[in-house]
């Protein structure tokens, strides 16, 4: 019995936490807390009590608000969205490099042709690594002859301009330095406008660096996509002497611009300038360039106006600048219609006097160019 009791004892005395008087300050502490939250109560129903109406009119006025405006905010969160997908999906609208299939993989070289040829690799000053094909005349005429750098469109690869560079080897008697974008064919990285630009500058500066290449007889050559891509490396003022002459083809005064033509819907006419991720402002740029510059413009193009063309003409800062427009022209394939290279040939005699070689004759004028005075 006795150690019944002791049992009882230890256990009562380990539920109180073994402190005599615990259960009394336990219940002393409860409420305190009951005290202090009452106090706070009491507080918060005066001043409800208080700025009743004040309290009511907010809570009117956000219920009201998402009764009124839900559908717009929602709207507005949609578009945002989409703006957001679209935005990040500009290089994927707009560069093609998989396109023909395997562009990527299988890149056609210039033995196919029979042209002699180089097959480089050069640096970009952010450090990619660009394919380049440089094309060469005879050994007697490579140092003497002019040296186009070629600048392609938005798909496939340098070798889907082979068979052009064939005619212009043929017909100008000419190098060309047939240039791949980032992220096309066997070109490190990904496209985009900033890294284009950078590719651009590269491929002048290896031309440059190279004691072979008659210097005062480097132009620049570029065609739709590589017209933008021409127009902002010629604009730049380091490069003021560092380019003979410059030839723009079928190209476009800005992707803002051609997109509200291609896409004609008002949403993408509403779409503010800053929101398209690659801009390529020609029309801005164009007023900047001072080497000599033909525009050539096929009137059959069906992708970019040839109304483009005339405006980057007028726009034009040059001292030298001629158009060049051939009715049936397509975008693509403008270099096949007649008088294609006699004009390039008569505007490339003007400027850097190809005429002055050995064994070169002078051009006679194509009725391609139209006079300034007749130009609308």
């Amino acid at each position: 019995q006795q150690a019944g009791e002791t049992a009882l004892l230890i256990e009562n005395e380990e539920t109180s936490g073994g402190c005599p008087g615990a259960s009394r300050r336990l219940s002393e502490s409860t409420n305190s807390d009951f005290l202090f939250i009452k106090i706070v109560a009491r507080i918060t129903f005066a001043l409800i009590k208080r700025f009743w109406a004040f309290s009511g009119a907010a809570l009117l006025s956000i219920i009201l608000f998402y009764w009124l405006y839900g559908g717009f905010f929602a709207l507005f969160m949609v578009f945002f969205g989409v703006t957001g997908v679209v935005y990040k999906a500009g290089d994927k609208l707009l560069y093609h490099p998989d396109q023909p299939p395997q562009s990527r993989v299988f890149v056609p070289s210039p033995n196919i042709f029979n042209l002699p040829y180089e097959n480089l690799t050069i640096e970009a000053r952010d450090g990619t690594e660009l394919h380049l094909f440089l094309i060469k005349q005879a050994p007697g005429a490579f140092s003497s002859a002019p040296t186009i750098l070629f600048l392609h469109g938005n798909a496939g690869n340098i070798g889907h301009r082979l068979g052009n560079a064939k005619a212009l080897y043929d017909e100008i008697y000419c190098n060309i330095a047939l240039l791949e974008y980032r992220g096309y064919g066997r070109s490190e990285g990904h496209p985009c406008e900033d890294g284009l630009y950078l590719d651009a500058q590269a491929g002048l500066d290896y031309l440059h660096s190279r004691p072979d290449i008659a210097p005062n007889k480097i132009v620049v050559f570029g065609r739709s996509l590589g017209g933008a891509v021409a127009v902002d490396l010629a604009s730049r003022s380091k490069n003021k002497d560092r380019i003979g002459a410059l030839i723009i083809e079928n190209t476009f005064t800005s992707i803002p611009d051609i997109a509200r033509i291609l896409f004609p819907f008002k949403f993408i006419k509403m779409l503010p300038v800053w929101f398209y991720k690659n801009q390529f402002k020609s029309a801005k740029k164009v007023c900047k360039i001072t080497q000599p510059v033909l525009f050539v413009s096929g009137l059959m193009d069906k992708l970019i106006p040839p109304a483009m063309m005339t405006n980057l003409y007028s726009g034009c800062g040059a001292p030298v600048k001629r158009l060049a427009r051939f009715p049936s022209g397509t975008h693509n394939e403008t270099w096949t219609c007649s008088e294609y290279f006699q004009t390039l040939n008569y505007f490339l005699d003007e400027v850097i006097y190809l005429h002055n070689d050995h064994g070169r004759q002078k051009t006679s004028s194509p009725s391609s160019l139209v006079s300034p005075t007749s130009i609308i």
